[in-house]
């Protein structure tokens, strides 16, 4: 019989399901659920591990229990204000990995309802998106106490490389900044390369200067090129996740008062570009209102 722990894994959506694939790879018992029966059944026909028919018999069979969730709203649903949840069956000692990106503060008051359980939560959102997702290769964000990481350890390095960040709370603070961030080079590379192109420059080889010089940032390497230039937008983000993602890096700018107004217009920049091109677009979408702008599209010679 194994000595690892049985993960309950609630969300199996595009991200949860190449995670909880990697955990069933590694060895765990994997209990699944997720708020579409089928597509929980279809994982453990297609990757292997159980699904419960509730989230309280997945509670009560797992030892570790991670949720892979849209919103905090979801999960604090998942979590306990559902008519089935998890605190329902949760057993002492039980971990909980809080993977979504969520609203850190939401998370702090969550965990508290888990440690009057006797359980502890630590918060663990992800970098990497689908690609890395399924090779087990993410950065996982980690907030929480240190000895929980420690026996959390082997579920989490299944699925990527651990980044300790602190208190519970600060992954997703982490993640949504990282996120801002990203979406800040983005926007200001493809205005490099408008203004370029307007200039006389190709963006092909402005890109590769970029990515030869100090402009180089991920967006330079990884998706200027990939999607954008190419046109096949279909990086696999969507651009209502990211709007979230920089919504909560303001909410943290909010809460401790720090003034951010370049973070606030990058945000405005992916609100805009939700509005015009819909939640389920593809995040690297918001290049086209970037180009609507200054109205020309950004070609190849």
């Amino acid at each position: 019989m194994s000595d690892k722990p049985t993960v309950g894994f609630v969300g199996v959506g595009n991200m949860g399901w190449p995670m909880a694939a990697c955990l069933v790879r590694a060895g765990f018992t994997v209990n699944v659920n997720d708020s579409r029966r089928e597509v929980a059944n279809n994982f453990v026909q297609q990757v292997g591990g159980t699904a419960p028919d509730t989230l309280r018999q997945l509670a009560a069979t797992s030892d570790v229990i991670v949720t892979m969730l849209p919103t905090s709203g979801i999960v604090e649903h998942v979590l306990g204000a559902g008519d089935d949840n998890i605190l329902s069956g949760l057993k002492p000692g039980t971990i909980v990995i809080e993977m979504s990106s969520g609203v850190p503060s939401v998370t702090q008051r969550l965990a508290e309802q888990v440690a009057a359980l006797g359980g502890i939560m630590i918060d663990g959102p992800v970098s990497g998106g689908v690609p890395r997702a399924k090779t087990g290769q993410l950065a996982i964000m980690v907030g929480g106490e240190s000895a929980a990481i420690d026996t959390a350890m082997p579920v989490l390095s299944a699925m990527g490389t651990v980044l300790r960040t602190g208190a519970v709370g600060s992954g997703q603070a982490m993640k949504a900044l990282n996120n801002l961030v990203s979406t800040g080079g983005f926007l200001i590379g493809i205005e490099a390369l408008l203004i370029g192109q307007r200039f006389g420059l190709d963006p092909g080889v402005m890109t590769d200067v970029l990515n030869a010089a100090t402009g180089m940032n991920n967006s330079t390497q990884k998706k200027f090129r990939q999607y954008v230039l190419s046109r096949k937008f279909d990086a696999g983000f969507t651009m209502g996740l990211l709007a979230k993602d920089l919504s909560i890096a303001l909410q943290v700018a909010r809460e401790t008062s720090t003034a951010a107004p370049l973070s606030a217009l990058v945000r405005e920049m992916i609100v805009s570009s939700e509005a015009v091109f819909g939640p389920a677009a593809d995040h690297t979408e918001m290049a086209k209102l970037c180009e609507r702008l200054v109205g020309e599209e950004l070609t190849l010679d």
